[in-house]
């Protein structure tokens, strides 16, 4: 089908276009399926730049085949622009437009060729020219069906055919403006002389492929394959339906006898199965993503060009250097600025909530030895880039390297790292003991920290744009140190208030646009962790709705059999993935790259899609949406948020106040109802609607510190929203949780990344009583976000929490309560082999076969068990070992920290008590061999465990004597009860070898202990004796005794 030079309008929503020639002929003509590129002519019109400003659409097969081939999906070929040569000569590159359109592979959100198979088709959410996004379906028709032809009077108006849409036209009209001007970005090499003809092959070619490349998407996702996931929904919906089956046999057949311990048991069960019904049903969708380095390099980071990576401020936080020792907080900000990133796109800050001179010391010795440091990273591009775990390392350190001057060079680098070890070894050594007049400075003027409860702000500038050059004279990173004011009588809400100084600190100074926090033991094992966050962040489709990017935690140091399962491999792997295919993963308080727009509380850039309703509203009210509550939307994002590209306060002059635009006014909140959201500072405020960082044109540099200083004020969060709505969330010691799920209920998503190499590594606690104490303050916040108004079971439903990620929070706030039911279902074994019961009703001789019926439940029961756990190892590849750890934890933390967990959150909440939050020992392991892993602690968290362990000992050993005295015909119902102790025991096994340490060396009190109580209980049972019936004790009184 030829066509002449003319204009073209097409419907989408018809799918139809219109043909109109300079002859007067016209044609509407109707496409239902889609054009292969063999049903087309072949020919490649041109239009010239006086009719294509004309022109509605230009027409061509170009556009039949961008329209409709693989059903309306937009191939490469789509974004090649039009021929500009002036002639209306067919196009110079159609080997290549015929290459991209064939060969073209799909992409994450693509849907591949139609197939004769498919009788409709879903075409993916697309964007044209504004932005705009649409979605519409196809049917499939045959090929060799007539295309019916509709003729179209030129003369009348187009709309009247349900053609011509004005708003389509502004669309196409702004996608070719855009494909022009990237066109003319490429071409202007050629125009100044640095290239030839643009052909499909060449240096040239090479560079408009190099463009197509840069404009794919910087990350994808790549699913679980269908055989693993569609059969483990399948054994979870078989192992909900014998739960069913299991407690209708449950509740139908108590035990008479023993109607106590059958009615707690059923009770433990139930809440057993709730528990896991939380656990479970948000891993419905586990994903895994993919991210494109090379990609992002194209796009925002491309040699010989200045970098268009937005700018990071990345926090580390720090308290007590005796518990966190200063080595490893230096090696943290080392491997920060020696990070792959655009030095002048980050920026270290160091909040030191302790106000400890030892801290600020250290970090000044760090900053000089970064000089050394950063420069040998970058041009050997060694991994990490913390020292202490890069001279750790046991391997090869001259594979892949090929430079002569490396090893002269790696050697003088660990000689001087060691000196900088005894520098810092000689600041630990001297600050053992304070001097009783306080510390002083080099100056001799008092340490203005010396009492960490009443203390001015203090930030100090180690490295900056302003001078901070390494040996090589190449600029460094800026780095920061920050200690926020406390005065007596303010409520400073501990690390999460630290963070919030952070945020305002470094809004005022740098103003990146997103932050990364990680604690002070974290350091970066990846040197590309930034630009791993940055394919997401900067994404054009994901990046305006996410809030923040997680990373896994990854650990150093932990016994090779993980005792105490200190690496959460299970959390991490399989809960998490689980929750990126729903709203995204929850945030684990480090290793998490945040949106700062999300962290002021404004809401994020939702489609059409995104605004629909949730499923519970869905169910109460349908799906139907109402104009009034679209507009109010609209108006609510238009008043939080503008366009960051227009200044929007005049600061000439900081303490002047805000001025906003008078034909912006109606758009902006008053400076009153600004101050009373963010406080009271022009400068910050300001900042915060620069939405891709950087700090307004008209900022005043000799007023930030001084800002600065008075941004981390102690009194500056009162009467603002700060720790209520904006920044980290307050009301909880593990801030984490509260923090994300504000963030969540907004509609934010958050993405969970997992680069190859992990991108951070820390450290954990591989004592018993240090990981109990850990688990204890976890659990601790867990229930006081239960307890408060900001619980997931109550909070958030006029917001877009999905329901699965509701279901994952509950979880993460009622696990605590588990304990309970835990500690009871735990001592059931031995109450059950003391007297002779149990929980399930045992069969009578020549009685109806219930225990058969009732060994099909639990054998199938225990069988979907297991299955579940089988399953859930093949699609996230975590080892049976791990799984097993993690098992056996979730026992010992249960009947441990997370009871007292518990009871101290009821006392904190209900009874005002307050208890101190401890900061978990980042001791490093300097006598090797794991010393600390043996190293007992007495704490009081180690009696209801140890109660367990004894008392189901005791109980196996009465019974298995019971058995033995009492014949064969005892020995049936013994196994049931022996099975259920030995599942207990097994549980608790770690436990067990942490109590007796190193070696099988018991301590003397726990034998003191275990001597004592096996005692008491072994009086007591005598003098009981339950075994011997009423008569038979009456009649063995009655008896003579030898000398009768």
């Amino acid at each position: 089908m030829e066509h002449n030079e003319g204009a073209a309008v097409g419907s989408r929503s018809r799918t139809e276009f219109s043909t109109i020639r300079h002859d007067g002929e016209s044609a509407i003509v109707h496409f239902s399926g889609f054009f292969s590129p063999s049903s087309s002519s072949g020919k490649q019109e041109a239009i010239s730049s006086s009719h294509r400003r004309n022109a509605r659409v230009p027409l061509g097969n170009v556009l039949g085949k961008c329209l409709n081939s693989s059903a309306h999906q937009f191939h490469r070929i789509c974004k090649f622009p039009w021929d500009h040569s002036p002639s209306n000569q067919p196009s110079a590159i159609p080997s290549l437009r015929r290459r991209s359109l064939t060969d073209c592979p799909a992409v994450s959100g693509e849907i591949p060729m139609t197939t004769p198979d498919r009788q409709s088709m879903q075409s993916p959410t697309y964007s044209l020219g504004s932005g705009v996004k649409r979605t519409n379906s196809l049917s499939y028709l045959d090929p060799s069906t007539p295309v019916p032809v509709r003729i179209v009077d030129p003369s009348k108006d187009l709309n009247s055919y349900g053609l011509g849409n004005v708003d389509w036209k502004e669309r196409v009209e702004s996608w070719k403006l855009k494909q022009d001007k990237n066109m003319m970005q490429v071409t202007s090499k050629y125009v100044e002389g640095k290239g030839g003809d643009i052909e499909g092959t060449g240096s040239n070619g090479e560079d408009i492929q190099m463009a197509d490349d840069a404009r794919q998407p910087l990350n994808r996702i790549v699913p679980i394959p269908s055989n693993q996931l569609n059969l483990y929904r399948v054994v979870i919906i078989l192992r909900l339906i014998i739960l069913g089956f299991f407690f209708q046999y449950r509740v139908t057949h108590p035990v008479k006898n023993a109607y106590a311990l059958w009615l707690v048991s059923v009770i433990c069960e139930i809440w057993f199965a709730l528990s896991w019904l939380l656990d479970q049903f948000p891993k419905w969708y586990p994903i895994n993503r993919e991210t494109y380095l090379d990609r992002l390099a194209l796009r925002y980071d491309r040699d010989g060009e200045p970098s268009q990576l937005a700018p990071i401020d990345v926090f580390v936080s720090t308290v007590d250097p005796l518990k966190e020792p200063p080595l490893v907080t230096a090696n943290t900000v080392l491997s920060i600025l020696a990070v792959d990133y655009p030095v002048d796109k980050v920026s270290c800050y160091v909040s030191d909530d302790g106000s400890a001179m030892l801290t600020f010391e250290a970090l000044s010795e760090t900053s000089e030895f970064a000089r050394k440091w950063v420069p040998f990273c970058k041009k050997h591009s060694i991994e990490p880039r913390a020292p202490e775990f890069y001279f750790a390392q046991k391997i090869d350190y001259l594979k892949d390297k090929i430079q002569p001057s490396f090893v002269k060079e790696r050697r003088a680098m660990k000689r001087e790292y060691e000196e900088f070890k005894v520098r810092i070894n000689a600041l630990v050594a001297k600050a053992q003991k304070a001097p009783e007049e306080g510390w002083t400075m080099q100056d001799g003027t008092p340490w203005p920290g010396n009492n960490p409860r009443d203390h001015p702000g203090m930030i100090q500038v180690f490295l900056g744009h302003s001078g901070g050059l390494d040996t090589d004279g190449n600029e460094l990173p800026r780095l920061v140190y920050v200690s926020r004011e406390k005065r007596p009588g303010f409520q400073h809400h501990k690390k999460a208030g630290a963070m919030n100084a952070l945020i305002r600190v470094s809004a005022v100074l740098t103003n990146g646009a997103y932050l990364l926090n990680v604690d002070c033991d974290h350091y970066f094992n990846n040197s590309q962790a930034l630009k791993e966050a940055m394919c997401f962040m900067m994404d054009p489709a994901l990046g305006k709705k996410t809030c923040y990017v997680q990373f896994p935690q990854r650990f150093d140091g932990i016994d090779h059999h993980d005792r105490y399962a200190n690496r959460n491999i299970v959390f991490f792997d399989i809960n998490l993935k689980g929750l990126d295919g729903v709203q995204g993963p929850v945030y684990v308080g480090t290793g998490c790259c945040f949106n700062r727009q999300a962290l002021y509380g404004y809401d994020p850039v939702l489609t059409e899609a995104d605004l629909e309703p949730n499923i519970i509203v869905k169910s109460c009210c349908g799906s139907r949406k109402k104009k009034a509550n679209k507009k109010y939307i609209d108006k609510k994002r238009a008043l939080k948020r503008t366009d960051s590209t227009v200044p929007i306060f005049n600061m000439e002059d900081g303490d002047e106040g805000v001025e906003g635009y008078e034909e912006e006014r109606s758009l902006l909140m008053s400076q009153k109802s600004l101050e009373k959201r963010f406080g009271q500072s022009t400068i910050f405020i300001a900042s915060t609607f620069m939405e891709q960082g950087g700090l307004p044109p008209s900022t005043n540099p000799a007023s930030l510190l001084k800002e600065a200083i008075h941004v981390i004020s102690c009194g500056y969060e009162d009467k603002t929203e700060w720790g209520k709505e904006i920044g980290w969330i307050y009301g909880s010691v593990t801030e984490d949780i509260l923090t994300g799920f504000k963030m969540h209920t907004r509609g934010w998503i958050s993405i969970y990344c997992m680069p190859p190499r992990p991108a951070f590594k820390g450290s954990a606690p591989i004592n018993l009583s240090d990981r109990l104490n850990q688990v204890l303050r976890w659990a601790l916040g867990s229930i006081e976000i239960l307890l408060s108004r900001h619980c997931p079971i109550w909070y958030g439903y006029s917001g877009r929490l999905k329901l699965l990620e509701r279901l994952a929070y509950i979880n993460t706030i009622v696990y605590p309560i588990t304990s309970i039911p835990l500690v009871a279902y735990c001592v059931l074994p031995a109450i059950c082999l003391l007297t002779g019961k149990f929980i399930i009703p045992e069969v009578k001789l020549h009685s109806t076969p219930i225990s058969n019926y009732a060994g099909i439940w639990f054998i199938l029961l225990f069988a979907s068990i297991f299955a579940t756990g089988i399953l859930e190892l093949r699609w996230s590849g975590v080892g049976i070992e791990d799984w097993w750890r993690n098992e056996q934890f979730w026992v010992i933390g249960g009947t441990s920290a997370h009871l007292f967990a518990v009871f101290q959150g009821l006392l904190k909440v209900l009874a005002g008590i307050d208890t101190n939050f401890t900061v978990t020992s980042k001791a490093t392991d300097d006598e090797g061999d794991f010393a600390e892993l043996y190293i007992f602690k007495w704490t009081t968290l180690l009696i209801p465990p140890t109660t367990v362990l004894v008392v189901n000992l005791v109980g196996i050993v009465a019974g298995v004597s019971y058995a033995i005295n009492s014949g064969y015909q005892s020995w049936g119902p013994l196994f049931g009860k022996l099975f259920f102790a030995i599942w207990v025991i097994l549980h608790l096994y770690p436990f067990l070898k942490g109590l007796l340490g190193r070696q099988n060396r018991t301590p003397t009190i726990v034998i003191v202990w275990s001597i004592l109580l096996a005692s008491i209980f072994s009086l007591l049972w005598v003098r009981i004796d339950p075994f011997t019936p009423d008569s038979q004790r009456s009649v063995a009184q009655g008896q003579c005794g030898i000398n009768c």
